[in-house]
């Protein structure tokens, strides 16, 4: 028997993978809304783990987590070191750093820049 696929809204996507995330204990869990802002994806989440382990623990927790809500995600990059996981959630980005990582790349501050809307009404 075939296994009913949910249409789930973006928004119940992002509060399942947040749950995964702080039932993992993952550290600092920044959602970043990314709509009308790139085409890659609508919401970017970035958050961190103690150390490799844990970052590929949270990762695995969360492709499980996924898979048992019937959403599909592709092939999680970066899984081997665990250094850097990102799991690409169709219209969610999830990045899993060690805090190192995390704040050599600092993606947070990259993303989080206003936006041109904003910027011209500081003009």
């Amino acid at each position: 028997m075939k296994k009913k696929t949910k249409i789930l809204k973006s928004t119940d996507v992002l509060n399942i993978i947040n749950e995964s995330l702080e039932k993992d204990k993952a550290l600092e869990i920044n959602t970043i809304d990314l709509i009308n802002r790139s085409s890659i994806a609508d919401h970017m989440i970035i958050a961190s783990g103690s150390s490799s382990r844990h970052v590929a623990s949270m990762s695995n927790n969360l492709i499980k987590k996924l898979k048992d809500c019937g959403i599909k995600a592709k092939k999680p990059e970066g899984l081997i070191n665990s250094d850097w996981v990102l799991v690409d959630v169709n219209d969610i980005i999830v990045h899993l750093f060690r805090p190192e990582v995390r704040e050599f790349y600092k993606l947070d501050k990259m993303w989080e820049m206003p936006n041109s809307n904003k910027l011209n009404k500081l003009k």
